[in-house]
């Protein structure tokens, strides 16, 4: 459909706005011929306010007039998306933009019924920005067999992957998820189980604060033992891979559920167990299909927050392990731009009618193209 176009314009912008619900990240990218080597022209983030947060909250869970709910939500993001494009061409005025990749929003993930949603308004966003939009990248994998999710391996694996180096990538959004990168070129990878979501929730409901900064709130509480154990229960932990996850399963109730013989507990001393169980869920699921690793290198707001990552070095020094734990800025990549990254990625797969998913993560029958055009 498009021709690999020139190096000099060979650009795309990509939009990616997670299951933390903070707002959206976006990115203009150019890339060299390869799709490995690339050059960041602009980035940009639009926050969501809250009644756009709390719209996209609602419809986590069923209620009522869900199909008006979603729409209504669906234009509201098209414009913060828009707004997040304007931002980018202004900060990179001139540039021959092919495509937006943008992932929506998404609001229920069942991979094992076979459908996924992201909510999104692709034509609007076309509209309104004048540019080609690539969207709806996770259903032709999950129509293939696949999870639909994690699709960031593919892109970890071209950017990141080293044949000296046994690497994992750690996305820490809402949910976490992990990379395995081997020098011999393999990958593989799934959603480890939850990453700043429960913490967010926790310190919203307590503090009304939208995320621990830094972590300090957990750094001031003290684990509790007990509690990471009856956490560590959860059934998901211990499904093979291929698996994903998000809010369907790791959510307020399901808190409240692992709570109930914990009414005792200082919040605070909730919180520092939250951010140990996901911290410790990233570690055990990383060494047990990586025991070699070199490094682990942490991308999303997880990287951020240094306690979340002070715990993951505490737990791989408990395993024996020797790995380090770096944010992606050592690789050369902002951790808050990667996964925008990858979503420019894959539209440009998508343009050059090359497959975006890897059938050994998502489990999916083989390679495919992913995304849908819309024209501008």
């Amino acid at each position: 459909m498009h021709p690999l176009p020139p190096m000099n314009q060979d650009i795309y912008i990509g939009l990616m706005s997670g299951t933390s619900l903070d707002g959206v990240d976006g990115v203009m990218v150019q890339f060299a011929p390869d799709g490995a080597t690339m050059q960041i022209l602009a980035t940009a983030y639009q926050p969501f306010d809250a009644g756009l947060q709390q719209a996209a909250m609602q419809l986590q869970q069923p209620g009522e007039n869900e199909i008006e709910r979603e729409a209504a939500l669906a234009q509201r993001l098209a414009q913060v998306y828009a707004a997040c494009v304007a931002d980018l061409c202004r900060l990179a005025p001139d540039q021959t933009v092919q495509a937006i990749g943008v992932h929506g929003q998404t609001i229920r993930h069942r991979p094992e019924l076979g459908w996924t949603r992201q909510t999104n308004h692709p034509a609007l966003l076309a509209e309104l920005s004048g540019l080609d939009v690539i969207a709806d990248f996770r259903s032709r994998d999950l129509a293939a067999g696949g999870q639909g999710a994690p699709l960031v391996p593919a892109f970890h694996q071209a950017i990141f992957g080293s044949s000296a180096h046994q690497r994992v990538v750690v996305n820490i959004g809402g949910i976490s998820n992990i990379s395995i990168l081997s020098p011999d070129g393999a990958v593989s990878g799934f959603d480890t189980g939850p990453g700043n979501v429960l913490m967010d929730g926790w310190i919203r409901q307590h503090l009304g604060h939208g995320y621990d900064a830094d972590g300090t709130w957990a750094a001031s509480g003290q684990v509790s033992q007990a509690l990471l154990d009856r956490l560590l229960l959860e059934p998901y932990l211990q499904l093979p891979a291929p698996k994903s996850t998000g809010r369907d399963l790791f959510h307020a109730d399901w808190l409240r559920l692992q709570l109930r013989d914990f009414t005792d507990l200082a919040p605070a001393d909730v919180q520092a167990t939250l951010c140990a169980y996901t911290a410790q869920t990233i570690i055990m699921a990383s060494l047990a299909h990586s025991p070699a690793c070199d490094a682990l290198y942490v991308c999303g707001g997880g990287a951020y927050n240094h306690h979340l990552m002070q715990q993951m070095r505490h737990y791989l020094t408990l395993c024996g392990s020797n790995a380090q734990v770096h944010s992606t800025a050592a690789l050369g990549v902002a951790p808050e731009c990667v996964e925008a990254l990858a979503f420019a990625w894959l539209a440009r797969q998508f343009c050059l009618r090359l497959s975006g998913n890897l059938p050994a993560v998502t489990g999916a029958r083989g390679l495919r193209i992913l995304g849908a055009l819309y024209p501008a």
